[in-house]
C-alpha cells in the first residue's frame, strides 16, 4: 500500500468485541492482535461446573465409554469435563468409540487431551463453514447407528437435533449434561463496560444465540430502549444464519454471516475493513 499524502489520517479501525467464554476467546483474540486489531474481550457466557450430584451423572456414563459406538460433544467446553472426569478415573480415550464434534474449535480440543485423527475416528461436518447440528447429522452414516448405544455430552440445556435425527435412525442415545452457562450479572464494572462498548462503532462477534438474547437483556436492564437502539446499530459478526436471525428479530441492522471456524471469522472481519 502507497504512504498517504501528508495531512491524510487513515481511519482508525473499529475495535472487535470477542463474546466467547473467555476460555475459547484466547486465540481468537491473539489471531486478532497479530492482524493490527484491538480485541476486547466481554463473555456473554460464563461455564460453570455441575453440582455434584448431576457431575455424577456424567461420570457414570463416561465409566461405561466402552459401551458406545459414538461419543457426540456439542461444544470443547463439553470436551474439556468429560477429559477431565476421565483423567480422574484414569482413563484414556478407547480408540473403537468413534466421536463427533461440531467443528474445528473441537477438534483442537480434542488434540489437546491427545486424542486426534491418529488415535480416534473423529466425525465433523464436511464443510467447516457450517459447523451446525444439521450439517453434522448429513455427515454421519446414522443409519448404521440404528439399535447401537450413542452418547451426546452437552451442557444442561441445548438443541436435540442431534438426539432426535440419531434416535429417528434407530439409535439408543443417551444426553448427559457436563457443565452449565449462564448469563452473567448485571454489576457496576459489567455495566461501566457495555456502556462504553455501546457509545462507540464496535466490530461484534457473536457465536451463540443464547448469548446474544443475554445481551440484549443485559442493555434492557442497563439502559432500557436507549441501551437496546445503540446495540441495533452495531456490526454483529456471526457464524449461522440461525444467530443473524435471532439477531434480525432482535433489530440489529447490520449483520455479516461469516461461516464457522476463526478463519472464517478472521476473513469477514477483513473484508469489511
Amino acid at each position: 500500500m502507497p504512504p498517504m499524502p501528508p495531512g491524510v489520517e487513515v481511519a482508525a479501525l473499529a475495535p472487535v468485541i470477542i463474546t466467547r467464554p473467555r476460555a475459547q476467546a484466547g486465540a481468537l483474540a491473539a489471531a486478532l492482535s497479530a492482524c493490527g486489531r484491538e480485541a476486547l474481550l466481554l463473555p456473554l457466557l460464563e461455564i460453570d461446573p455441575l453440582p455434584d450430584r448431576e457431575r455424577a451423572l456424567l461420570q457414570a456414563a463416561l465409566a461405561q465409554l466402552h459401551d458406545y459406538a459414538l461419543v457426540a460433544f456439542v461444544s470443547p467446553n463439553a470436551i474439556d469435563a468429560a477429559f477431565a472426569c476421565l483423567a480422574e478415573q484414569q482413563r484414556a480415550w478407547p480408540p473403537q468409540v468413534a466421536i463427533a464434534v461440531l467443528g474445528e474449535g473441537s477438534r483442537l480440543c480434542l488434540a489437546a487431551h491427545g486424542v486426534d485423527a491418529a488415535s480416534a475416528t473423529i466425525h465433523s461436518p464436511l464443510d467447516p463453514a457450517r459447523s451446525d447440528s444439521e450439517h453434522l447429522l448429513a455427515a454421519l452414516d446414522v443409519k448404521a447407528l440404528a439399535g447401537r448405544k450413542v452418547l451426546i455430552v452437552r451442557g444442561e440445556s441445548g438443541r436435540e437435533l442431534i438426539a432426535d435425527g440419531m434416535r429417528a435412525a434407530g439409535a439408543e442415545v443417551t444426553t448427559v449434561a457436563a457443565y452449565r452457562r449462564r448469563v452473567p450479572r448485571l454489576d457496576a464494572a459489567l455495566a461501566a463496560q457495555l456502556s462504553s462498548l455501546i457509545a462507540r462503532p464496535c466490530d461484534w462477534i457473536i457465536t451463540s444465540s443464547e448469548a446474544l438474547r443475554g445481551l440484549f437483556d443485559l442493555l434492557e436492564q442497563l439502559d432500557g430502549a436507549a441501551a437496546v437502539a445503540k446495540m441495533q446499530q452495531q456490526h454483529l459478526i456471526v457464524p449461522h444464519e440461525r444467530i443473524a436471525e435471532t439477531a434480525r428479530l432482535l433489530g440489529v441492522r447490520h449483520l455479516t454471516l461469516s461461516g464457522s471456524g476463526d478463519a472464517s471469522l478472521l476473513a469477514a472481519l477483513q473484508s469489511q475493513a
